[in-house]
């Protein structure tokens, strides 16, 4: 019986592929190429509507994440013209449900630890309307998350219709103290930056999530501007690449972290040796773009040193029709991949439309570099340096 049923699917595999080379037969080279975008983007709107309401079991241990997973779906239909198969509403209400406020009898009893926490799995009680209440034991912030968070309200369309002193910000239920406080409180003495209270990590990451979140809040009073330009200066390896830390190896991701951290932060011109630099950042191309020396592509790399190279202003310089072929080759059952034949996941699946985004790729729009997400999107947030 198996091998009947095997033969019975490879009758209909040889039928729709014979149906379909029918279908494109009289097609011209452009129309073939159009039917082909039209099918990806619909096979890439499925994929992406199911993983934002059910995920494969491999992305249990990723419950603490759950906002940043969210995110990258998001961001990935929005770019691709496609949000409005989302109900952004109900999103909204989850993320400011994941808010960690102030202790509302002793708001300093929980300072350092407000933002936004990676999603419901300490059971807290669903808030949309963040009200104020007493926090709970364990109930920490993450830089991280609070980037994302932030990113996913402006995404979906949240707005602050009522601007006042208590909240300034162009979110409508943001606790912006509380956050700026947790930012500040974060902070290293080196100038890097800490993810959650009790972490021993700190690193090019969150440097570059700090710098994000007060972008978006537009206040980096948060934030010692200085200590982080010198941090970021300090992870500067042989190869004029960037590390995570001082003395450690250079990497595409740390590299687009402090790049995109010292644009945000207005300090693009405190980094040395650009030009070598970039040199290091198109030695990166080998198909698509490596992380590493001697590693294989990978299509996060994509944006990751492709927005770097545009936040720098050398993005011509990137064979683009090469790394868009590569990139292409990624794509599997509606999403994308680190590499050929490997199956898709959220995080690849956005930094591939992101990267193929810089490079004017049709039906993509085009992304803001140092924040990762659409222009359309980044420009809902005034920049806090226009008036300085």
């Amino acid at each position: 019986p198996i091998c009947v049923k095997q033969k019975q699917k490879s009758k209909i595999r040889q039928r729709t592929i014979h149906a379909i080379m029918e279908a494109t037969a009289e097609l011209t080279p452009e129309q073939k190429k159009e039917a082909a975008m039209e099918a990806m983007m619909k096979g890439l709107t499925s994929f992406l509507k199911h993983m934002l309401y059910v995920l494969p079991t491999p992305y249990s241990s990723q419950d603490p994440n759950r906002v940043t997973l969210i995110y990258f779906v998001l961001s990935s239909l929005e770019l691709v013209g496609k949000l409005d198969v989302v109900d952004k509403n109900q999103v909204i209400d989850f993320i400011y449900s994941q808010q960690v406020l102030p202790d509302r009898n002793q708001p300093d009893k929980n300072i350092g630890l407000c933002g936004f926490r990676g999603g419901p799995f300490l059971g807290n009680t669903f808030n949309p309307k963040c009200e104020e209440r007493e926090c709970q034991p364990h109930d920490h912030s993450h830089l991280a998350m609070t980037y994302t968070a932030l990113a996913i309200l402006k995404i979906c369309g949240d707005e602050n219709k009522n601007p006042s002193e208590e909240n300034p910000t162009v979110f409508s239920r943001i606790n912006k103290k509380g956050i700026l406080d947790s930012i500040r409180f974060l902070q290293g003495d080196d100038g890097s930056f800490f993810p959650t209270i009790g972490e021993h990590e700190s690193d090019m990451r969150f440097v570059y999530c700090a710098a994000a979140i007060s972008y978006m809040l537009g206040d980096f009073s948060a934030i010692n501007i200085d200590k982080s330009v010198e941090y970021i200066k300090s992870a500067i390896s042989y190869d004029y690449g960037i590390g995570q830390g001082p003395g450690q190896e250079s990497h595409g991701g740390s590299t687009y972290c402090a790049v995109a951290a010292l644009f945000l932060m207005n300090r693009l011109d405190d980094l040395p040796n650009k030009e070598k630099l970039i040199e290091w950042l198109i030695s990166k191309q080998i198909s698509g773009f490596q992380g590493r020396l001697n590693k294989p592509a990978d299509s996060c790399y994509s944006f990751w040193i492709g927005a770097t190279l545009a936040i720098l202003e050398r993005y011509h310089l990137v064979e683009f029709d090469l790394l868009t072929s590569f990139v292409e080759t990624c794509f599997k059952l509606g999403g994308f991949g680190k590499e050929p034949g490997v199956f898709p996941d959220v995080l690849h699946t956005h930094m591939s439309l992101a990267g193929l985004s810089l490079g004017g790729f049709k039906g993509i729009k085009p992304v803001f570099p140092a924040l990762g997400f659409s222009k359309e999107v980044a420009q809902k947030f005034p920049n806090p340096w226009n008036n300085n």
